[in-house]
Formats: structure tokens, C-alpha cells, sequence
């Protein structure tokens, strides 16, 4: 009984939150495939099961984030998020040129746990 009503009021959301979205083409298609999700009681069987994902969950928060700070005239990107792709870079650099096992991929997590 659950599942009908979480997918009852999302329909009831989406009816009255994102219908304006269908009218601009370039959200129809992504609207269809995440209310497809809601016809799946099971949603890990449904074919649109890879928008729960986390690597796509991580592009649309990371893709809001960068709409939000342009929004507000911000960088899309903070200094410390710059630093680790320029340092993400060289390391992969050095790594093609002086060898594999001389400088592991960087890792922030290994990076702050030093």
C-alpha cells in the first residue's frame, strides 16, 4: 500500500510541478524516462533503472550545482575542486612519462587520511 501512495503522490508532484517542464523540448525526454521509473513497483527491473545510479545521481547533483553558482555569478568550479583536477592531471602526466609505479593516481581520501 506504500508503494501506491509514494507512487501516487509522485504522479500527483509531477502532474502539478513538471508539466510546464513538457512543454520545453529539450526536457520531454528526460521527463518520460524518469516517470517510467514509477510504473515499476520494482524500480532496479526497469529499463530506466540507470538514472538511479550513483554515477548519474553524481552528474545531475554536480550538473544543479554548476546552474545554481551561474545563477549567482559564482565559479562553477571552487579553487579547491581546481587544484585537485590540475593536481589529478599531472599526476597522470608524470605517470605516462616516468613510469606507472612511480606515482599512484591521486586520491583525495588517501590524501587527507596522511
Amino acid at each position: 500500500l506504500s508503494v501506491l501512495t509514494d507512487s501516487t503522490e509522485a504522479l500527483e508532484f509531477g502532474q502539478k510541478k513538471l508539466t510546464s517542464f513538457g512543454n520545453v523540448h529539450k526536457y520531454v525526454k528526460k521527463l518520460e524516462d524518469v516517470m517510467a521509473l514509477l510504473a515499476y513497483e520494482e524500480p532496479e527491473k526497469s529499463p530506466m533503472f540507470h538514472l538511479l545510479s550513483p554515477e548519474y545521481r553524481q552528474n545531475v547533483a554536480d550538473s544543479l550545482n554548476r546552474a545554481v553558482l551561474a545563477h549567482a555569478n559564482l565559479p562553477a568550479y571552487s579553487s579547491l575542486e581546481r587544484v585537485v583536477q590540475q593536481a589529478t592531471v599531472v599526476r597522470q602526466y608524470l605517470q605516462q612519462e616516468v613510469g606507472k609505479d612511480s606515482y599512484p593516481p591521486f586520491s583525495l581520501k588517501a590524501f587527507l587520511s596522511k
